[in-house]
């Protein structure tokens, strides 16, 4: 498999991780509870400025 082959599917797979974050999320936030701190980090979201749940 060929370098550019691997990078295809690696952006794929980085693509699905971020809608799966994005889904997770903003389920959370309708849930009136705090997203993870895996989620807010793979959408590129410092978890620590995120405010707590008692918040939302």
């Amino acid at each position: 498999m060929s370098t550019r082959t691997k990078s295809r599917f690696a952006f794929v797979g980085q693509a699905f991780a971020i809608l799966g974050a994005a889904s997770a999320a903003a389920s959370a936030i309708e849930g009136h509870r705090r997203p993870t701190d895996r989620s807010l980090r793979t959408l590129g979201i410092d978890p620590a400025n995120f405010p707590s749940a008692d918040r939302l």
